[in-house]
């Protein structure tokens, strides 16, 4: 009985792996793509009072979909740039302007908002109530494709009435979120977010 049990066993794990070979560019793809917002990937026609782009992105891709929200398609009349202040001395937001500038972008129409948070949670908190200071009513928020999913139930439990929240997605350097597990820093990216969308609603 126990080499039978084991026959069916290696047999069963066999036909998994099998299934799983042939099938898993047809399910794959949804840990990806679940995780990015619909609306984020509209296009966007509407005018709003500022662009916020979150922290987070080394490569600067968010800050340069943020500036060319504004200084290219006019539809703000800043982007508020978030970033922790303690990147080797200095604020990740000067940082991603700095980047802003080099690839031509008018910095005058980008601010950087040097804030000490931890987590997206805290982080839209703080924008949050900066928001509310200057009176804004509609905002875009500018952050990498697969963390709009999240972002975007965070931003709007923070914003409340208080004002309107538009998500829209920057490339981000490694993530494909239809592909996304072809590359280590991609699936290391995924796997984080899983874990945090797990995690957030408990505190963790």
């Amino acid at each position: 009985m126990p080499r039978r049990r084991s026959r069916i066993l290696l047999a069963a794990f066999l036909a998994a792996i099998f299934v799983f070979s042939l099938t898993y560019k047809i399910w794959l793809p949804w840990f990806g793509t679940h995780l990015v917002a619909e609306s984020a990937l509209l296009p966007v026609t509407e005018k709003v009072d500022a662009v916020v782009v979150l922290a987070g992105d080394s490569f600067g891709l968010r800050v340069l979909k943020g500036a060319e929200l504004v200084v290219r398609e006019g539809v703000a009349p800043v982007a508020l740039v978030s970033g922790p202040s303690h990147v080797y001395g200095v604020s990740e937001a000067k940082l991603a302007v700095d980047l802003a500038e080099r690839a031509g972008y008018d910095r005058t129409k980008l601010e950087p908002l040097p804030f000490d948070h931890f987590s997206t949670e805290e982080e839209a908190a703080s924008i949050a109530a900066e928001i509310r200071r200057r009176g804004m009513k509609r905002v875009i928020v500018v952050t990498s494709n697969y963390h709009t999913g999240r972002s975007e139930r965070i931003w709007k439990r923070q914003a409340g009435g208080d004002f309107t929240v538009r998500m829209v997605a920057a490339r981000d350097h490694d993530v494909v979120p239809e592909t996304w597990w072809k590359t280590r820093e991609a699936r290391k990216k995924i796997f984080s977010e899983w874990l945090k969308r797990v995690t957030g609603p408990f505190g963790i």
